[in-house]
């Protein structure tokens, strides 16, 4: 059957290879500057992650987005995606912000607890001890320099 006389259906399957070692369905047409698998649809770009999930669980809620939970952007496996906030879906990921989110301690290694964890106006954490340390150093430098505090 020629190409143009295939269903949208059809032509999303072809593009489709099953990856048995780990279940994932990888996009095996074009794919975007990030790894996303899409294909034209009704003279459409449609994400083929996204076709994949409305074909077989059904509408993505408005207002979320899926994520890859087996973090491989090129895979239309439904059972590895979960509809998420974006917020959530940027922490999940490998971002540096990401990482950040995720930390539990400062790169000193004091805890980021209720008591030392300091929120600067731009919303940035900060640890009260490496603050007060570096306010510290800060003080005798200029004592040193012949300044006042």
């Amino acid at each position: 059957m020629s190409k143009w006389k295939k269903t949208v259906e059809q032509r999303f399957w072809d593009n489709v290879n099953r990856d048995e070692a780990n279940g994932c369905w990888i996009w095996a047409g074009g794919k975007t500057g990030w790894g996303y698998g899409g294909f034209s649809a009704d003279s459409q770009y449609v994400p083929a992650h996204r076709y994949a999930y409305e074909l077989i669980v059904g509408p993505i809620p408005v207002g979320l987005q899926l994520d890859h939970l087996c973090r491989n952007r090129a895979c239309v496996n439904p059972a590895h995606m979960e509809p998420v906030t974006n917020k959530i879906n940027s922490l999940r990921g490998v971002s540096f912000s990401a990482h950040n989110a995720r930390a539990t301690h400062c790169p000193q290694g004091h805890p980021y607890d209720l008591f030392n964890t300091y929120i600067t106006p731009k919303g940035k954490r900060d640890c009260r001890k490496c603050r007060g340390f570096a306010s510290n150093q800060y003080k005798i430098r200029l004592r040193l320099m012949g300044g006042t505090t």
